[in-house]
């Protein structure tokens, strides 16, 4: 009779486990951080957790870190700054979504550590040829503005393509912590 109780307890923990496991996968993807696009919030090979579990694309708000299918090879991370409608710009190194400044509280760090602006006047006119982000899509930057491929340089990138919300950088232990 005991042999069978432990027998249940055991069969019940490998069940549970698998549930996780299976769970974790559905809802979780794991990312290695490539390059220093995303510098200093992200360093060349932090590791991290990314919320793939996106019921509604109006879960992705503004500077929220995400991965995106940048092409069929490759998985971009950036900062989300324009959603559908906004329009974006960025003037004596300041950032204005709809003509509101938006500071960027991730960046002050960096700011101090270089010379001059971090990111070069625009305005999305001129690096998208569109005066507002379409439907459907994103305009996403680097924090290292400097060194980022970015919309600036690609364009807007479709919602559909959003492989999820970075919720925390993991490796290494040093760099643990929230995404944004």
């Amino acid at each position: 009779m005991k042999k069978t109780k432990h027998w249940k307890w055991f069969l019940s923990l490998v069940g549970i486990l698998l549930v996780f496991f299976f769970a974790r996968e559905l809802i979780f993807a794991d990312y290695r951080v490539e390059g220093q696009s995303m510098e200093p919030t992200l360093q060349d090979g932090n590791f991290l957790m990314v919320n793939k579990f996106m019921d509604e694309v109006s879960r992705i708000q503004r500077f929220d870190v995400i991965v995106f299918h940048a092409t069929e090879e490759e998985d971009y991370v950036k900062r989300v700054i324009g959603m559908p409608g906004d329009t974006v710009e960025v003037h004596n190194d300041k950032l204005f979504v709809n003509g509101v400044y938006r500071p960027e509280h991730y960046l002050e760090n960096y700011r101090d550590k270089v010379d001059g602006p971090l990111t070069k006047d625009f305005t999305l006119e001129e690096v998208t040829e569109q005066k507002t982000v379409p439907k459907g899509m994103l305009f996403v930057m680097g924090d290292n503005r400097r060194e980022s491929l970015d919309s600036r340089s690609f364009g807007f990138i479709p919602i559909e393509k959003v492989v999820g919300k970075v919720d925390a950088h993991f490796w290494p232990m040093s760099a643990a912590g929230l995404g944004n």
